[in-house]
Parts: C-alpha cells; sequence; structure tokens
C-alpha cells in the first residue's frame, strides 16, 4: 500500500469519527461511505476497517472532549444503572458506545437481556407502568445475520433499547461489528464502578 493510499485511508477514517461523533451516525458502514464521498473519493476499495474508525473516534472524542460530554456520558451511564437495576431479572448487560465511553450526539443506550421469551421482558415492563415499542435488532453471528428482538423506552430523556436474547445467550455474546470479537458487555456492578470512578 502507497503512503498516498495510507494518508487517504486515514483520512477517511478521521471524517468518519467525526461523523459519527457529530452527527450521531451509529453505522460505521455508513460513515466511512459518507466519509470517502465527501472526501471525493468514494470509488476507492481502500476504506478503513471498523477498528480503525473506533481508534479514530476514541482519539477525536479524547482531543474534543469537554465538561458537556463527560456529564453527558454521566447521565447516560445512570440511566443505565437505574434501567439495570429495573431490568436485575433478566441479567441485563450494558452495550456499545455508552459501555466504551463515546458520546456521540444521541441520547440513547443498549442493553441486553436474556428471558425464556421477549413477552416475559414485555409483561414485566407493563406491571411496572412503562410504556414501550417493539422493534428487533440486526446482530452479526455465527452462521451471518439473526434478528433479535427489541423492546424500546424512554427513560430520563434517554431512549434505552432492550435487546432480548435467550436465556443461554449470556454466555456467548455477539460477534462486535467493530473487530468481531465476542461484543463487551458489562453487568451492573461494572456499570456502577465506572460512575464511582
Amino acid at each position: 500500500m502507497s503512503t498516498n493510499d495510507l494518508r487517504v485511508r486515514q483520512m477517511i477514517a478521521e471524517e468518519a469519527a467525526r461523523i459519527i461523533l457529530d452527527e450521531g451516525v451509529v453505522d460505521y458502514r455508513l460513515a466511512k461511505r459518507k466519509a470517502a464521498d465527501r472526501l471525493g473519493a468514494g470509488q476507492t476499495r481502500n476504506l478503513p476497517r471498523n477498528a480503525e474508525i473506533e481508534e479514530a473516534v476514541m482519539e477525536r472524542q479524547r482531543l474534543f472532549e469537554d465538561d458537556a460530554s463527560r456529564l453527558q456520558l454521566r447521565h447516560l451511564r445512570q440511566v443505565a444503572v437505574k434501567a439495570m437495576r429495573m431490568l436485575e431479572p433478566f441479567n441485563p448487560r450494558l452495550v456499545g458506545p455508552v459501555l466504551a465511553g463515546i458520546v456521540n450526539g444521541r441520547d440513547e443506550l443498549t442493553l441486553h437481556v436474556f428471558a425464556d421469551s421477549p413477552e416475559e421482558v414485555i409483561f414485566f415492563l407493563q406491571d411496572r407502568g412503562v410504556t414501550w415499542r417493539a422493534d428487533e435488532r440486526r446482530l452479526r453471528s455465527g452462521q451471518g445475520h439473526v434478528f433479535y428482538p427489541c423492546i424500546e423506552f424512554g427513560a430520563e430523556g434517554v431512549d434505552v433499547d432492550v435487546v432480548v436474547f435467550p436465556v443461554d445467550g449470556i454466555r456467548q455474546p455477539p460477534p462486535s461489528p467493530v473487530d468481531g470479537r465476542p461484543m463487551k458487555r458489562a453487568g451492573l456492578k461494572v456499570v456502577e464502578q465506572m460512575l464511582e470512578g
């Protein structure tokens, strides 16, 4: 790979990171494509890997982090803790940008829960007076992509997405869209410790 190719790849990664953080785009593939188009490199096949994008996201956030973004991350993690305490019978796990410490301008967080059926979680929320909406999330798996039920509700101005896995899904996280390794998940105690630190 030439020096020029490496530089274009780095520029695309940096622009994709800006798009993710400033415009709230969560799909790395879409962010890469937008970045390449904006830089006049829309025809290139030499796009950065998702891990390179995430590294650029973390670096950009570190450089431009301010009190507002630190407060926003803290608020999102506080809401996560409250939601996880409520959903404790389903062994909730925090995943995604809020776990990674990325503030992307979106007031949302994602939890993985584990139940015999999505209805079990829905009835649990209904019994607590929580207004919810059903959806689904497409996640990678060893067999390609799998659709999982997702229950969405609002809490303190934050959209909480609760992806429902089978009970035994707690042992095998889906592959991360960033690097293909098992997705990082954090239980309640870990998220509480993040708030203390």
